[in-house]
């Protein structure tokens, strides 16, 4: 299938959700022919270079959609709320602004079931969690295990009510990487889950493969994983470890 051509979209609100995670609404002309239902898949940012150079690209999952607008959410990293080109746009933006954007790209959703089900993952991955728990039938059952910034980053989550959220807080988002699956760890049964899903920073990424697939020796079929970011690298050189990681069988 040949890849869609990238659209140019409209800003058509911006918002602050928590201190730590901020909504940017895009719409406008460009959204006609945009493929529905696609809350939990992802898009291609298509930011100016300061320098001129080609636009730089930056991976976002799209938080909801609705026949006006997709929503973006952008996880803040640093101190000051601003850890690279992307999350500096977000803040910025105003209604009216333009960018372009490719996608978009399939979601990662859970099976269908009750589950049990664990889902794992930090900020930049709270968007596609939120919409894998939505999704979820009223019967499901499992835990969500949630990595946030700061205690005011806990969001108010539609699942159901066989789901438990275990929410876990650290100022410096991905220096401790041994949270997410020491939380895991902590959990009963982990050998009776229907399927797990992960999404995290890098390191924390590969312990909890170590634990999921290594250990409780869960196959694809069972578990779905993977980094969408890695402490102190931008995306460009996240996705050649990445790479690498895969190539030696991670």
């Amino acid at each position: 299938m040949a890849r869609p051509e990238p659209r140019i979209l409209k800003v058509i609100d911006s918002m602050r959700l928590t201190p730590n995670m901020h909504r940017v609404i895009l719409g406008g002309d460009g959204l006609a022919g945009f493929p529905a239902e696609r809350s939990g898949g992802y898009v291609k940012l298509m930011l100016p270079d300061a320098g001129g150079g080609r636009p730089l690209m930056r991976t976002y999952s799209i938080r909801s959609q609705s026949e006006t607008g997709i929503a973006i959410d952008f996880a803040l990293h640093g101190p000051d709320g601003d850890s690279g080109p992307a999350t500096s746009w977000a803040l910025e933006a105003q209604a009216g602004d333009l960018i372009r954007l490719g996608g978009p790209g399939d979601a990662k959703p859970l099976p269908t079931g009750r589950g049990p089900f664990l889902l794992v993952g930090d900020m930049t991955a709270l968007p596609a969690i939120s919409v894998n728990l939505e999704g979820l039938p009223a019967d499901a059952t499992g835990d969500a295990i949630l990595l946030v910034r700061d205690e005011e980053d806990k969001q108010t989550l539609a699942k159901p009510d066989g789901v438990t959220v275990h929410w876990l807080v650290d100022a410096e988002l991905g220096a401790h990487p041994a949270l997410l699956a020491d939380a895991a760890r902590q959990l009963p049964a982990v050998e009776e889950l229907a399927y797990a899903w992960v999404a995290c920073e890098f390191e924390a990424m590969k312990l909890l493969r170590q634990f999921l697939r290594v250990e409780q020796g869960f196959g694809p079929d069972r578990l779905y994983i993977s980094s969408y970011w890695k402490r102190g690298l931008i995306e460009d050189d996240h996705k050649q470890v990445k790479r690498a990681d895969a190539e030696a069988g991670g």
